[in-house]
């Protein structure tokens, strides 16, 4: 599954989900290399409302 992640303020990263860490951070893999990062939320799908 292609998840996203941020690094740092300005950089976000696409790859395939590897694993959570401990730490909650999130590893995804980019061709040989993998990445650590905060995990990007994700948004309600079209059409569906998040609950109040």
């Amino acid at each position: 599954m292609i998840r996203t992640i941020t690094i740092g303020t300005c950089v976000s990263i696409q790859g395939l989900f590897e694993r959570l860490t401990p730490a909650g951070t999130m590893i995804v893999r980019v061709g040989g290399q993998t990445y650590e990062g905060k995990p990007v939320g994700r948004l309600p799908a079209a059409g569906r409302t998040a609950s109040a």
